[in-house]
């Protein structure tokens, strides 16, 4: 009896690190589809974006901020953006000045 519950046990135990690695790879992939998804939407309004994205978002909605050059200018700005879980599309806010909101890439 004690051998059936600690492989019983073991399962159980195996089974959740699988679940929770495969949850890491899907919130990995949804991070990386918002931040491609918001930085196309931001194409327009910013060149070369670079998005933050939050881990996990809401729970309609992927969230990021997204910052850059400025279209024809030559300044840094960013953008808010909702990347809709249902319909799979982001949109943008308006435009935010670099001394008030810009998204830092690690080096």
């Amino acid at each position: 009896m004690k051998t059936t519950s600690a492989l019983a046990a073991a399962l159980i135990a195996s089974g959740a690190t699988a679940a929770h690695a495969s949850s890491d790879d899907a919130w990995s992939s949804f991070q990386a589809e918002v931040a491609k998804a918001c930085v196309t939407a931001a194409k327009g309004l910013i060149e070369n974006g670079k998005a933050l994205v939050d881990p996990f978002g809401s729970q309609s909605y992927g969230l990021a901020v997204v910052s850059g050059k400025a279209v024809g200018a030559k300044v840094t700005i960013s953008t808010i953006c909702a990347f809709d879980k249902k319909t799979r599309k982001a949109e943008i806010g308006g435009e935010i000045s670099a001394d008030k909101l810009t998204v830092k890439t690690a080096k």
